[in-house]
């Protein structure tokens, strides 16, 4: 096993469970909005909607397709449209409302906090995220996974996404620091890891459904505990 130095993770879907979160800030919005009555039958085509354009328009956003405004701006009247409902009655705060429900949730994985203080003995700490700064930062907070981190890198800081190695460049440069002696865990083969790959760093795979990919990582794990084996 290598001697690292510096532990980077991903933040969403890797220590912050942005599934849950963003499952119970919906729910929220379905019935304080009474979506029922501007079209959406159900939560459940809500939810199906959010889903499938949140991740078009996200996947958009990792290669520049789309930018941060309009895809807060686009997000939801796509999401309306898909799921059936009346894109004109979309209250003017609903965008808003999401961002700031979601963002207050502190949900995170099972063993997040434990493993992070684990490591926060042995080397220092880090997150290099494609979120945006308001968003992570709040995220972070009302989790309580902020008080873990000594650097936070989001790529509206340095105007590079994942798996842009200039992301990883940029952290490396703000500690003074070699690829050498870094590793980058994440749950994205291709932002997280490809990513990591590309700056020479090495990965470990968070894969707690054991999905098959073709980008193989450094190392994988079905669950956060698994890294005081690693590490």
């Amino acid at each position: 096993m290598k001697t690292y130095q510096h532990i980077f993770f991903d933040l969403d879907h890797t220590l912050w469970d942005y599934d849950r979160n963003v499952t119970e800030s919906l729910s929220e919005l379905y019935h304080h909005y009474a979506l029922q009555n501007l079209g959406i039958e159900t939560f459940d085509k809500f939810f199906a909607a959010f889903h499938h354009v949140n991740f078009q328009l996200w996947d958009w956003y990792n290669v520049g397709k789309i930018d941060k405004h309009n895809l807060r701006k686009e997000r939801f009247p796509r999401i309306f449209d898909h799921a059936g409902g009346n894109v004109a009655a979309i209250p003017g705060e609903f965008e808003e409302d999401f961002m700031h429900r979601t963002s207050s949730k502190s949900h995170v994985f099972p063993y997040s906090k434990e493993i992070l203080t684990y490591l926060r003995n042995k080397y220092r700490v880090h997150v290099i995220t494609n979120g945006f700064n308001e968003s992570q930062a709040k995220k972070m907070k009302s989790s309580g996974l902020d008080i873990f981190f000594d650097l936070v890198v989001t790529s509206e800081t340095t105007g590079h996404k994942k798996p842009d190695p200039r992301i990883f460049h940029y952290a490396l440069d703000q500690l003074g620091t070699l690829a050498d002696h870094c590793l980058m865990i994440g749950d994205n083969p291709n932002s997280d890891i490809l990513g990591a790959q590309r700056a020479q760093i090495d990965q470990v795979f968070f894969n707690p459904e054991g999905k098959e990919t073709e980008i193989k990582a450094t190392y994988e794990i079905r669950h956060l505990k698994e890294l005081e084996e690693l590490l």
